[in-house]
């Protein structure tokens, strides 16, 4: 046996003897994301509280590096990016609102060049089998994204919140269905 098999033999036996502690796990999450959805704007704001500190946390470590590697060519490069990071963190920290919008229109035109791509490569799959589903992901994301936009400034209140508790909401689903999986393969 291969070690990337005995490794998916271990991992599938670990699961199976843990299957309620990710049971547990994906219960929990799912409720998470149901309390997350519920209170968007406040989910918002933690989103972007959480982006300011990591904004704040890397630029720091990103200008302690520069002068670690001060005789390289990326030497100011770096120390430029990272003062502009701590800068961000500071300035979304400060006025969560105004970072929060500005996260939403990042979210938007993420959205929206997806959905473009995507569409665009269903189109350049289109005599495989599956090419449908690409065309369909391409058309909501892309909807998603003009959805968003054309809300603004209102969707900033929603848009982050939400999309974080889907996140969470999908995860412990997929946490509950592995779990299960187990506990039916156990037998």
């Amino acid at each position: 046996m291969t070690d990337t098999a005995q490794a998916l033999e271990d991992m599938k036996q670990k699961i199976q003897e843990n299957w309620g502690w990710f049971l547990a796990l994906g219960i929990a999450l799912v409720l998470g994301g149901i309390i997350l959805i519920a209170a968007p704007l406040a989910t918002s704001f933690a989103v972007t509280i959480l982006i300011a500190a990591v904004l704040f946390v890397g630029g720091l470590v990103q200008i302690y590096n520069s002068f670690k590697t001060k005789e390289t060519a990326s030497f100011l490069w770096n120390l430029i990016t990272g003062i502009i990071a701590v800068i961000g963190g500071i300035v979304i920290y400060v006025n969560p609102l105004a970072g929060t919008f500005a996260l939403t229109i990042v979210i938007a035109a993420i959205f929206a060049a997806q959905g473009i791509s995507q569409i665009l490569l269903a189109f350049k799959l289109k005599p495989h089998e599956g090419w449908v589903w690409v065309l369909i992901a391409g058309i909501v994301s892309l909807a998603a994204g003009i959805m968003i936009w054309l809300e603004l400034p209102s969707s900033a209140a929603w848009a982050l919140g939400l999309i974080a508790g889907i996140s969470v909401l999908v995860n412990g689903w997929s946490y509950i269905t592995i779990a299960l999986a187990a506990r039916a393969s156990k037998g």
